[in-house]
């Protein structure tokens, strides 16, 4: 069923329940269901069809929803991006697909006959673009049974029903918290997208919310102050552990996932025991020459098509029904918690060893000052690369270096630990919240003057 259409069920049962909040207003399910019913006839007006690809890019949170379920009414492919893009940019980040209609700006409303379109579940029916934290974000594409068929998984799992207000700081431009959003209206909850991390209102919006949806470096201050949080849904980024801790000191709940943008949903963790399948999800780690990892295989009803127009990224599928993004894992066997170390093509290459980045990563950030930390290879003329620390200092200054390097002898191998140690106010990240890998390789190549480098 089209996202769309459940919000219509929920208004004609309960149209002054209030289905979301923006930082320039908010409606009612009534209300929401009059601006999508309009919306999508304007849309039809302009020669939207079933089956055409609908770009938006709004500021607006609200707008952009009303948009993007207008769009699935109508049997569209909403795509969504940045609203910032100008033409120019759209183009480039589309390639090889044919828009049929982008918008910028909230949609009018439209008077006549309802549209009607016979949903399937092969539909193509929502399109984003992958994080981009590895390279160029590409858009991927899929169908109505991958996107909306998982939705009740995730309520069971995290107990998400139509009485909660789900909080989602953050762009829907990020797949993560589009997905979120239309989740939580899909349930009939009222879902809260201030656009942006609300720093400010922060402690406004959690005196309210019972759910909230992000990624794992933003939990620190949510639990800070939980106010009437019950669960935290943390995807994107390795958990830290002492976040479960901090977590159940505030008495809140981690629902923890890992996935990727092609892939939905891969593995769950519910009650801190580590990640196991999500419901549906067959997962194999297969061999890699030459390395005590593996590669990260999936099969399951959640994946994606693919990359519109073709566009060339690092998804790749077997003649099974299965793929990979190319994340690697410990040897897995069904039964067992994935132990999840990245992705492969990350891997560090120094002096004849690999070095998975997140494993150094895992013990230097539980070193006191540390906030988050990236971990990269920088080239070197006969090691090939070196193992390189970017770290994001919690509070005024870094830890200093003795303490860091103090803690990597202690907890890692030679070949782990860094020999390169920087220092910046705070780590690019993608718009889904994870560090930018490749953005802190150009600022060291750079010499950008924000990192500092330690001594």
């Amino acid at each position: 069923m089209p996202v769309a259409e459940h919000v219509l069920r929920h208004a004609a049962v309960r149209p002054a329940r209030l289905a979301v909040r923006g930082p320039l207003g908010e409606r009612t399910y009534g209300e929401l269901a009059d601006d999508i019913d309009g919306a999508a006839r304007h849309l039809r007006d302009r020669g939207v069809r079933p089956g055409s690809l609908v770009a938006i890019g709004m500021a607006d949170p609200v707008a952009l929803l009303v948009a993007v379920l207008a769009a699935d009414l109508a049997g569209a492919t909403p795509l969504v991006g940045d609203h910032s893009w100008d033409r120019r940019r759209w183009a480039r980040m589309i390639g090889a697909a044919a828009v049929d209609l982008l918008i910028d700006a909230p949609l009018p409303y439209a008077d006549g006959p309802a549209v009607e379109h016979a949903a399937a579940p092969g539909d193509r029916a929502w399109a984003c673009f992958s994080s981009g934290s590895t390279g160029r974000p590409r858009a991927v594409v899929r169908t109505r049974a991958s996107w909306t068929a998982s939705f009740p998984h995730l309520s069971d799992l995290a107990g998400i029903g139509p009485g909660d207000v789900v909080l989602v700081p953050g762009p829907l431009a990020s797949s993560l918290y589009a997905f979120a959003a239309l989740h939580a209206l899909s349930t009939g909850a009222t879902a809260v997208v201030p656009g942006r991390w609300p720093a400010a209102s922060l402690a406004e919006h959690l005196g309210r919310a019972t759910v909230v949806h992000l990624v794992p470096h933003l939990l620190p201050a949510v639990l800070a102050e939980p106010g009437a949080l019950r669960t935290a849904v943390a995807g994107g980024a390795a958990l830290d552990p002492r976040s479960r801790e901090a977590a159940a000191s505030a008495g809140v709940e981690i629902v923890s996932y890992y996935g990727a943008t092609e892939l939905s949903f891969v593995a769950a963790d519910a009650d801190g025991g580590g990640l196991r399948p999500f419901p549906e999800v067959e997962i194999e780690v297969r061999p890699r020459t030459g390395s005590v990892l593996g590669e990260v295989w999936v099969r399951s009803p959640w994946l994606s098509e693919g990359y519109l127009g073709g566009a060339a990224g690092p998804l790749r599928r077997d003649g099974d029904g299965w793929m990979t993004v190319g994340d690697v894992a410990h040897p897995y066997r069904l039964g067992e918690v994935l132990r999840l170390r990245g992705r492969g093509d990350g891997a560090i290459q120094t002096g004849g060893a690999t070095v998975v980045p997140e494993d150094v990563e895992e013990v230097l950030r539980k070193v006191p000052g540390v906030g988050d930390i990236v971990v990269i290879g920088s080239p070197h003329p006969s090691l090939g690369s070196v193992v390189t620390a970017v770290l994001e200092a919690d509070g005024a200054s870094p830890p200093p270096r003795a303490l860091l390097e103090a803690v990597a002898r202690s907890g890692l191998d030679v070949a782990q630990r860094p020999r390169r140690w920087y220092a910046v106010p705070s780590l690019p990240r993608t718009q889904a919240g994870k560090p930018a890998r490749a953005l802190v390789a150009a600022w060291l190549a750079s010499g950008d003057p924000g990192v500092r480098r330690l001594t």
